[in-house]
């Protein structure tokens, strides 16, 4: 190798230090090299969007002219009149792309670019009042000219670039996310300020790490998959994150609409269950045990069931490499009815409120909280151990409620199709564990659950609450199967179809706890809490009298530490004596 330089031919270097040059210097260079080599030679793809009918791929040399990708770009979306439309390299009607002699490469354009399809005299769907925007029209007319929901295919009018991420979200785009290491005493052979092969960072979804940490982290952060995802030589050019769709794609033209037709452009696909490698939640804590024993009140005065929204923050989970930690600051009561063994919530009028109250401190909801407790011995405060691997984890029913709650707390990712994907909402149920203490148990439900939960394809069985059952295809809605791998008492996979289905396939296990340093954000004081909310039938209601009783615990000096309850300024927010909200300062 380099046999004219005089400077080569004087290097030495180690054995193993020559195996990282090769590894992390020549390779990548002449990988790469390769690779734009061959790129140039051979045909490419051209992806071309229209704001009516989605996305097509074309092939195209490299040699050929502008003209050619007019014509094949008019071809495949069988379009006429080519002096009609015109190409863009942007959806804001930047950078034309005009037809000509000049070659593809000339143009600058590479293999899996995508340009934009517009009409010239646009009346509707692509260009609205001179602006380059993808709109979705709201309504379309099927083959019975009835109207009909456009394709999922379509982009909505915000485009990936005007997605607001969460906080967390943005804070963790910054991060390097590699795993840093320190010198190995026995392998590695260079000083403090080298690297090699046995010391380098790795990166954040390296299977080894996971597992050897303690305890072994089952699944990836949201984060690390979608860099794993994005860490191939096209760094994640073409990768786009999109929700299963389970409903038949609306406005066909080739058959009447269901029941009376169906083909395989309009069919969606079977589904088959696989097990989710990430979960968007790592972690969910509690600030403090108080949050939950002024919780728990309510089961102890009744022995009724009690559900709740936790509120709070997300937050950069250091444990687990580019993960987030859900932090609850306090749990909001809704309006429900309870009895032993069931919790329905009711409407509440007082939900937006809630929310900007929340919102004032800069916190959002998180999840939803329930219990599932039967006493088992009064005098020892222990309760029943009902929840487990011998029986179930969630119910079915629990499972639907959690995944519906998911979908109307979408997270917003910029590399989604439509510009959400999944969610942090989490699930948490205080239930009895195996020495009968009350512990906490949370979750997450699949996005494969959440998308047979919105689009009306689950339901739970009457008898067994571990089981959930796909709906068959009926007159008034089509549903695919549903399928779930399974190994035999001989050890062999079997896929069997999800009538009964198993709720465990649907389960993300999230770990859940306190800190060791517990800290307050509300209730900074010592005395009794003021009562939740919605507690009328413990004799605990939200009036006037309650809050005049509650004050009578501090003294003047302590106004601050004792309005420092969420529940008292949800009561004080309601109050048509004093409303709150009016004279807080911003609204």
């Amino acid at each position: 190798m380099f046999p004219d330089s005089e400077l080569a031919k004087k290097i030495t270097m180690s054995s193993s230090k020559a195996a990282y040059v090769i590894t992390y210097g020549l390779g990548p260079y002449f990988r790469d090299d390769l690779v734009a080599t061959v790129a140039q030679r051979l045909d490419m793809l051209l992806r071309v969007q229209t704001a009516e009918q989605g996305t097509k791929r074309i092939e195209v040399n490299p040699e050929d002219s502008s003209s050619v990708l007019y014509e094949k770009a008019l071809d495949a979306f069988q379009l006429q009149a080519p002096k009609s439309y015109s190409l863009f390299r942007t959806r804001d009607l930047k950078g034309v792309v005009p037809p000509g002699r000049e070659t593809l490469k000339s143009l600058k354009l590479n293999h899996g670019d995508m340009i934009y399809l517009f009409k010239k005299d646009a009346q509707r769907g692509s260009l609205t009042q001179g602006k380059g925007e993808f709109l979705v029209p709201n309504t379309s007319r099927d083959a019975t000219g009835n109207k009909s929901d456009v394709s999922s295919d379509i982009y909505t009018a915000n485009t990936l670039s005007d997605v607001i991420e969460d906080e967390v979200d943005r804070v963790l785009c910054e991060i390097n996310g590699q795993i840093e290491r320190e010198m190995n005493p026995l392998l590695c052979r260079h000083s403090k300020t080298n690297k090699c092969v046995h010391c380098i960072p790795i990166d954040p979804w390296d299977e080894q790490y996971l597992q050897e940490k303690e305890p072994p982290i089952k699944f990836l952060s949201f984060h690390s998959y979608m860099r794993k995802l994005r860490s191939g030589v096209d760094k994640g050019k073409f990768v786009f994150l999109d929700d299963i769709n389970c409903q038949i794609i609306p406005g066909c033209a080739e058959h009447p609409p269901w029941p009376n037709g169906i083909c395989t452009k309009c069919q969606p696909n079977a589904v088959t269950l696989s097990r989710q490698t990430y979960r968007h939640v790592d972690y969910v804590s509690f600030q403090n045990s108080s949050i939950i024993h002024n919780f728990l009140n309510f089961w102890r005065k009744s022995g009724f069931q009690r559900g709740g929204y936790l509120y709070g923050k997300y937050e950069v989970h250091s444990d687990v490499p580019l993960g987030i930690k859900a932090v609850v600051y306090c749990i909001y009561e809704p309006p429900q009815n309870c009895s032993a063994n069931q919790i329905e919530f009711l409407d509440d009028p007082d939900e937006e409120l809630v929310d900007r109250l929340a919102q004032y401190f800069g916190l959002v909801r998180l999840g939803w909280i329930f219990t599932d407790l039967l006493p088992e011995d009064m005098t020892k405060g222990t309760v029943k151990y009902l929840r487990g691997a011998e029986t179930f984890f969630l119910s079915a029913e629990e499972t639907i409620t959690a995944a519906y709650l998911q979908t109307k707390h979408p997270n917003m990712c910029k590399i989604a199709k439509n510009g959400s994907f999944g969610s942090k909402f989490v699930t948490v149920c205080a239930t009895g564990n195996k020495e009968n203490q009350i512990h906490f148990e949370a979750y997450q439900i699949s996005n494969q659950g959440m998308a047979l939960v919105r689009d009306q394809c689950l339901v739970p069985t009457h008898d067994c609450p571990e089981l959930a059952f796909v709906k068959e295809s009926s007159s008034e809605q089509y549903v695919p199967d549903v399928f779930y791998k399974f190994k035999d008492e001989f050890g062999n996979e079997r896929t069997q179809l999800g009538r009964p289905l198993p709720i465990e396939y649907l389960l993300i296990d999230v770990p859940s706890g306190f800190p060791k340093d517990q800290v307050r954000f509300f209730d900074k004081h010592s005395k009794e809490a003021f009562p939740g909310c919605n507690r009328d039938m413990v004799g605990e209601p939200h009036n006037f009298a309650t809050v005049a009783q509650y004050f009578k615990q501090f003294t003047d000096r302590e106004f601050f530490e004792a309005v420092s309850d969420f529940q008292l300024l949800v009561a004080l927010a309601k109050l048509d004596v004093y409303p709150l909200l009016n004279y807080r300062g911003a609204n």
